[in-house]
């Protein structure tokens, strides 16, 4: 049987999950999981539906048919083949914790993703991921040649078909005219200090104010740095008796595990942009193992 995603938005109005439902069950879908809300202030509607095609209804078929119904409630929508694995494109700088962690989930079939390439302003990571059988792109970055620099990360992504871009740590600010042709396809992964604790060292400025929990934030890239709509989030406590290394040790885990459940909802179509908010809906315990499996 064929497994499928259907992902809507519109303003809310009565009659939408009947709609829905009744078309899904006229093609001999029968859906699997369901989750949807309400945005009272905003007015608008959100849901993400798994279902399965248990007569073979092809998804060509499913799209043409399905806009007949979304075109009275002015649907944002589509629908996905859960077997698609998203082709994601790595980026990173000189901190590798998130590259090691995010490629390591790969191997193993924990983030059901297709690798195209990880990018770096540096040589540091070129053999971890040589060694992974992966593409490495060296795309150095200076304040001469940026412009010439972001052409190239253009091209390779349109050359790759990468779907989804994850900073992870990649320690390069890209231009608005690049955030905006890829907006809600960045992803990128911070520590939740900002804009608290800037610069070169935020643990050391966070121990050297006793600070009790440090935490990181998975956000869309925007062309506001580092304001874009959030995602994911996590916290670590932390005590008087831990050292600045165990502040960056914890906050380099925290950021990692953060990083990763961000790009799951992202790929499996569970996050909705709400203006400069996000819905994610979480995976439900049925669920996670096929998603995690793809």
């Amino acid at each position: 049987m064929n497994a499928y995603v259907l992902t809507v938005q519109c303003t809310s109005r009565r009659g939408i999950v009947a709609a829905i439902s009744t078309y899904l069950a006229a093609e001999g879908c029968n859906i699997t999981d369901a989750s949807q809300f309400d945005d009272d202030l905003t007015g608008k509607f959100f849901t993400r539906i798994s279902f399965r095609a248990e007569t073979g209804t092809p998804l060509e078929k499913l799209r043409a048919g399905f806009a007949a119904v979304a075109e009275p409630f002015g649907m944002e929508w589509a629908i996905h083949d859960g077997a698609h694995r998203m082709k994601v494109l790595l980026m990173v700088s000189n901190f590798g914790h998130c590259l090691n962690d995010l490629l390591y989930r790969w191997r193993i079939g924990g983030l059901p993703i297709e690798i195209v390439g990880v990018v770096s302003n540096h040589m540091t990571y070129q053999k971890v991921v040589v060694n992974h059988d992966l593409p490495f792109h060296h795309i150095k970055v200076t304040k001469e040649n940026k412009p010439e620099a972001e052409k190239r990360l253009l091209n390779l992504v349109e050359d790759s078909g990468a779907e989804l871009v994850v900073l992870a740590r990649y320690m390069q600010v890209l231009s608005d005219a690049f955030c905006e042709k890829m907006s809600g396809r960045i992803i990128n992964i911070h520590h939740s200090f900002l804009p608290s604790f800037k610069g070169a060292n935020p643990y050391k400025q966070a121990y050297e104010r006793g600070v009790k929990l440090i935490g990181a934030t998975a956000h869309y890239v925007t062309a506001d740095l580092d304001e874009g709509p959030i995602i994911e989030q996590d916290t670590v406590r932390i005590t008087h008796a831990q050292s600045p290394d165990d502040y960056v040790s914890l906050g380099r885990d925290v950021e990692a595990q953060v990083l990763s459940r961000a790009i799951h909802a992202h790929i499996h179509h569970r996050v909705f942009q709400n203006g400069n908010k996000t819905v994610v809906f979480p995976a439900s315990p049925g669920s996670y193992a096929s998603e995690r499996m793809g």
